[in-house]
């Protein structure tokens, strides 16, 4: 699905006042839920989480952790359910250059060519696996509302032009969990980009004695064309579509698809038409594109992003104490 637009208005809508009691109800189960006590692994965990639906950031803030971690002498696995996949098997290594995102789900092929991924729902097997191989640290790119392993460092991830949208809970607003009880469990903010929205979570936290960590998302030196068809199938494909233009790209079209959607061969050709007619060029997202065939990805450009933290120092302090603590 793609989120709603009145999510992110504030005050609340009259749609979203309507939906509220369902979402009291929702948020009252999620807080009991995060209240439980999760499974300690054998291995230090860090648990990354967005305290919305989608489109906070985890990905990139896993994968930078992952990379801080590896140049501090450990060996990361992450741990990941592979949203959208279709094998339910026992936890697996993700192979990137045999695994599809069928089989894998997107974000894991992503995060398998940074450091070594384990795919499965069972968290405490996962980390089992991963030990078994070597690993000497888990970074789990989602796991901070279903507590399935106890975290050694706990980090919310925030959109600074998101924030907590309209502060309401699912489905009347985009919080997995009310935001309180969410910010009660984590260790530290990382708040990504500028915003009113995200400075409100950041005060939010800092009320609650929670460093906040500020950081962006820059795209990568890529070859990319001046003309673009830029399409996406995420969380918020208007973040995309700011960062092709930031970069000088001149979008003269946009397709917007749900998140994590499954192209077929039918779309993607119908979007190589409409580049041709437009005289540009098919561009997408790094986790759009691992969704795609070998074939089609390979006739699509792909922008790919990392993230950069304001104070680096800060995050490995909190780390050290993480790899300590088991």
């Amino acid at each position: 699905m793609r989120a709603p637009e009145f999510w992110r208005r504030a005050p609340a809508s009259a749609l979203a006042k309507a939906l509220t009691p369902l979402g009291a109800i929702y948020g009252a189960i999620a807080s009991a839920r995060m209240r439980r006590k999760g499974r300690r692994a054998a291995l230090p965990a860090i648990v990354i989480g967005g305290p919305t639906l989608g489109g906070d950031g985890k990905t990139p803030t896993a994968l930078a952790i992952a990379t801080l971690l590896t140049e501090m002498g450990e060996r990361p696995f992450f741990l990941t359910r592979g949203y959208g996949r279709r094998n339910a098997r026992a936890p697996f290594l993700v192979d990137p250059s045999a695994h599809s995102a069928r089989e894998t789900g997107d974000e894991a092929l992503l995060l398998a060519r940074c450091a070594p991924t384990i795919v499965g729902v069972d968290r405490a097997a996962g980390a089992r696996r991963a030990r078994d191989l070597g690993a000497t640290a888990l970074v789990l790119d989602d796991g901070l509302q279903s507590r399935r392993l106890e975290p050694d460092l706990a980090l919310m991830v925030v959109d600074g032009a998101y924030g907590a949208g309209n502060g309401l809970c699912l489905p009347a607003g985009p919080l997995r969990a009310p935001l309180q009880r969410q910010i009660e469990t984590v260790d530290a903010l990382v708040l990504i980009g500028e915003g009113a929205a995200g400075e409100a979570v950041a005060l939010y936290a800092r009320a609650a004695g929670k460093p906040v960590l500020r950081a962006r998302v820059a795209p990568l030196p890529a070859s990319l064309p001046e003309r673009a068809l830029a399409f996406a199938g995420i969380a918020r494909p208007e973040k995309f579509f700011a960062a092709l233009e930031a970069m000088g790209v001149r979008i003269v079209g946009r397709k917007s698809f749900a998140d994590h959607h499954r192209y077929t061969a039918r779309e993607i050709a119908a979007l190589e038409r409409e580049a041709a007619r437009l005289g540009a060029t098919p561009v997408t997202t790094e986790k759009d594109a691992a969704r795609l065939s070998r074939d089609a990805a390979a006739r699509v450009a792909a922008l790919p992003i990392r993230l950069l933290l304001e104070k680096e120092e800060t995050l490995r302090a909190l780390l050290r104490r993480a790899l300590t603590r088991n």
